[in-house]
């Protein structure tokens, strides 16, 4: 037998890091594809107190959990401080990041480079879907704000939760 179950196995593990302030459909492809591809995937949700969010940690983590239970093998966690330190902590080798563009590369490739230095873990890009090329959740905040229409670039329930949360603004 192969695989995770088989003797003697270690469980395939990747994160996926980022502040999904809202996750858009963007975020959910990358995690959906890494999903495929590791046994465990963790959705590191970045806890930065310099920054204030439009929704908060714990409603964050509540929507990336709704909008990825049909993945079955995601897990969502908060995180403060360096993710390299989230990584040893849970044992996992790799990080996921999506690229949309090539001035997306110059700064992600700097940081794969800085984690793999202090830790050893690797850093794997995988190129955006085309139709998620141009998808940010600023972006996205900014348009909801102002009226426009994003259902087409976020999960509906988080379309319900930034309709709710911009209406109460």
């Amino acid at each position: 037998m192969t695989g995770p179950e088989s003797e003697g196995s270690q469980v395939r593990r990747a994160v996926c890091p980022g502040s999904f302030d809202p996750i858009t459909n963007g975020h959910l492809d990358i995690i959906s594809r890494a999903s495929r591809l590791y046994d465990e995937v963790y959705v590191a949700v970045m806890i930065n107190q310099a920054k204030k969010g439009l929704f908060e940690i714990e409603e964050r983590i509540d929507l990336i959990r709704r909008v990825t239970a049909e993945y079955g093998n995601v897990r969502v966690e908060a995180f403060h401080g360096l993710l390299v330190d989230f990584c040893k902590q849970r044992d996992i080798p790799a990080i996921v990041k999506g690229l949309r563009a090539v001035s997306d590369f110059d700064y992600e490739l700097q940081m794969a480079q800085m984690n793999n230095g202090l830790s050893g873990v690797e850093t794997l890009f995988i190129p955006t879907n085309p139709t998620y090329s141009f998808l940010s959740s600023s972006l996205v905040k900014e348009v909801a704000t102002w009226g426009g229409d994003v259902s087409h670039l976020v999960p509906e329930e988080v379309l319900q939760a930034l309709t709710e949360r911009l209406r109460k603004d």
